[in-house]
C-alpha cells in the first residue's frame, strides 16, 4: 500500500498525456525498450579494480534475456584475487544481471567490473550491440587463444639498467635481442599454453617445448641476446 502526503491528497490530478517510455537500445541487432531485466541481452568486457588498486580483474559476461550464461574471469597482481575469481566464477551463472550486480563476488576488483558491465548491457553498449542474434554460449573463450591462457604483458624497466620484456602476447620471454646499440630489437619465447596442451595430448615435454619456441621482431639480427630475469 502507497502512502501519501497529506499536501498530495489535497492536490487534484493532471492527465498525463504522451507516453515517454524509454528509449530504444541496440541490443544483439535489435532496437529494444528495456522494461525488464528480461530484456536485457549482450556480451560485453569490463575491468575492475580493488581498493587499495593493487589488482585488477578482466570480465566477460554473456548475458540471455537477462541472464548470465557465461562468465570469464580473468584477475592481475594480487594472489587472494584468484581464489575470488574461482568463487565469482560459481556464483555468476545462472543469475539475473540485477541479481549479479547486487552479489557480493568476494573481491573489490570482480565486483567493481560487475558494476562496470551492468552499465554498459542496460545501455546498449555491449559488444554484441549490432550483431544479430548475439553470440553463442562459449565465445569469451575466443579471447584466450591457443592454449586457453589469458594473455598477459609484463614489462620490468629501471632508470639506471633499461627496460626488460618479461611477458609478451605470444608469450613467456626467454631471450632478448639487441642491436649494436643495446637497443631491443626483438626477443624469443615459448607459447605456455600451447606448450602445456602438447604435453597433455601426448608429446614429450623437451618436444612440446622446442615446438612452443617462437621469434618476434628482428630477433635474428641481434648482436647480443641477453635472459630478461637473470641478466
Amino acid at each position: 500500500m502507497i502512502t501519501y502526503a497529506h499536501e498530495v491528497e489535497q492536490m487534484c490530478t493532471v492527465a498525463k498525456g504522451a507516453c515517454h517510455g524509454p528509449a530504444p537500445i541496440p541490443s544483439e541487432g535489435k532496437w529494444v525498450k528495456a522494461y525488464e531485466i528480461k530484456d536485457i541481452s549482450g556480451l560485453t568486457h569490463g575491468v575492475g579494480w580493488c581498493a587499495p588498486q593493487q589488482g585488477c580483474c578482466k570480465l566477460t559476461l554473456n548475458v540471455k534475456d537477462g541472464i548470465v550464461e557465461e562468465a570469464l574471469i580473468e584477475t592481475l597482481g594480487c594472489s587472494g584475487m584468484t581464489h575470488s575469481a574461482a568463487m565469482a566464477g560459481e556464483i555468476l551463472p545462472g543469475k539475473t544481471i540485477l541479481e549479479a550486480m547486487n552479489t557480493d563476488l568476494v573481491c573489490d576488483a570482480i565486483n567493481v567490473a560487475m558494476r562496470e558491465l551492468f552499465l554498459q548491457i542496460i545501455y546498449g553498449r555491449s559488444q554484441t550491440a549490432f550483431s544479430e542474434g548475439g553470440l553463442p554460449i562459449g565465445a569469451g573463450l575466443e579471447d584466450l587463444g591457443k592454449g586457453l591462457r589469458s594473455q598477459v604483458g609484463t614489462i620490468f624497466s629501471t632508470n639506471a639498467k633499461g627496460v626488460r620484456y618479461m611477458e609478451m602476447a605470444e608469450g613467456y620471454v626467454t631471450k632478448l635481442a639487441l642491436d649494436k646499440n643495446s637497443e631491443i630489437i626483438g626477443y624469443q619465447f615459448i607459447k605456455v599454453g600451447k606448450m602445456l596442451e602438447d604435453i597433455r595430448h601426448g608429446k614429450s615435454p623437451d618436444e612440446a617445448y622446442k615446438a612452443s619456441i617462437g621469434q618476434y621482431g628482428r630477433y635474428s639480427d641481434g648482436i647480443k641476446f641477453i635472459d630478461p630475469r637473470e641478466e
